[in-house]
């Protein structure tokens, strides 16, 4: 035992487990916690989806095995189908389709291709806590690019130029926001474009959110869809929060044709491929009726209603931004506090209510908590209702 940390890696030793999942595990713990910590949708997943699984299950004599490295062929050309209809882009099975375990594992995979030891990537601050671990893990350096606070979080383009050094590599977006909800505008994103375009450096497009946009949904663009940056875009969905199926693992990318090789050694080479069974479910998602889509919005748009209202009620505690798009809100700390973190721990232990600190977001995130509204309305309830007992009115 005494050798033990001459057995870890630097690399691993330096960072640690997200704050996302050390909250969740933490509250775990504590009989009774509302958690609003962890961006786990409460749905089940969708009874078309697991008829389908339900019947290969049966049928299919090869359910149980491996599939190819970049997914089974059906589903690569469901995706093409789907991103064409999405964004107005043909993109080509074999030379630019991956199927992943999801978005985590797509950049995972990506951020191996792209990064040599001191490799910079740019992320949006605040912007989500794994990107950061995952860079660190890759032996790369984030860079965090401040957002726009007084003007509702959005993308600070004047300051893009200057974070962009010779050892910068890409810039990773996600719209709408974790953990703010924001939706970056159309121009903006544009001109994210054309900056990557005039340093040679690529944009990762994380896109779980894209079906939860409210009432916002015309400002929701997918830069994806411009056609000159189609050699330098990567766009990542996963099926996690759309079609409720987190624990399945699966999701996809689409890559320029130049990279879909370098990302299929590593995929090979550290996971073989997404399990077969979830890529099954991830086909019936894309091909059966999708009527789930919008019965999830309205039920989420309900949620964001009712944690707006419940946070206007304890302005003592928290300041927020009602947020444009996904399912979390990450309010100012108002009531005394030391930091993020500390305060989280005693919101947790003293009250009962778990939240994930904003520190864990970047820089800009210190002074906030995140809360996620995907859970159900009586746990955000009950989380209030705490928080109210707690710090008086």
């Amino acid at each position: 035992m005494e050798n033990s940390k001459a057995w870890v890696s630097r690399r691993v030793s330096s960072i640690t487990i997200s704050a996302i999942k050390e909250m969740a595990m933490r509250s775990a713990k504590i009989p009774g916690t509302a958690s609003l910590a962890w961006g786990l949708p409460s749905f089940r997943t969708p009874e078309p989806i697991r008829r389908a699984v339900a019947q290969r299950l049966e049928t299919d004599l090869d359910i149980g095995k491996y599939a190819l490295p970049d997914g089974l062929p059906e589903l690569r050309q469901a995706v093409t189908r789907a991103h064409l209809a999405a964004t107005g882009i043909e993109a080509d099975a074999d030379r630019n389709v991956m199927i992943t375990a999801g978005n985590m594992q797509g950049l995972n995979a990506l951020f191996h291709v792209i990064i040599d030891a001191g490799d910079e990537i740019i992320l949006t601050d605040p912007g989500f806590a794994s990107h950061f671990q995952q860079i660190r893990l890759c032996g790369g350096e984030p860079i965090h690019w401040k957002l726009d606070e007084p003007q509702g979080w959005r993308l600070d383009l004047d300051a893009l130029p200057g974070l962009i050094t010779d050892r910068t590599k890409a810039i990773v977006l996600v719209s709408p926001s974790n953990p703010t909800g924001k939706i970056f505008a159309e121009a903006a994103l544009r001109r994210v474009g054309q900056i990557a375009q005039e340093r040679d450096l690529l944009i990762l497009l994380d896109d779980p959110y894209c079906h939860f946009t409210y009432e916002n949904g015309d400002r929701y663009f997918n830069l994806s869809s411009v056609a000159e940056l189609t050699d330098r875009v990567v766009y990542l969905f996963t099926f996690s929060k759309a079609h409720a199926m987190s624990g399945w693992r699966v999701g996809y990318m689409i890559v320029p044709e130049h990279l879909k090789q370098e990302v299929l050694k590593v995929h090979d080479a550290t996971i073989i491929c997404s399990p077969r069974i979830s890529q099954v479910a991830g086909l019936a998602a894309l091909t059966e009726e999708s009527l789930h889509l919008r019965e999830f919005e309205e039920i989420l748009a309900r949620r964001r209603a009712l944690i707006c209202q419940r946070l206007d009620s304890v302005p003592h505690v928290f300041e927020y931004v009602k947020p444009e798009g996904a399912y979390y809100v990450f309010p100012k700390i108002v009531a005394e506090h030391d930091n993020s973190f500390e305060f989280s721990i005693r919101l947790l232990e003293e009250v009962g209510v778990a939240v994930t600190p904003g520190s864990a977001f970047g820089p800009t995130g210190e002074h906030r908590v995140r809360m996620a509204y995907c859970v159900p309305e009586e746990t955000i309830e009950r989380a209030f209702d705490l928080i109210d007992t707690f710090f008086g009115r």
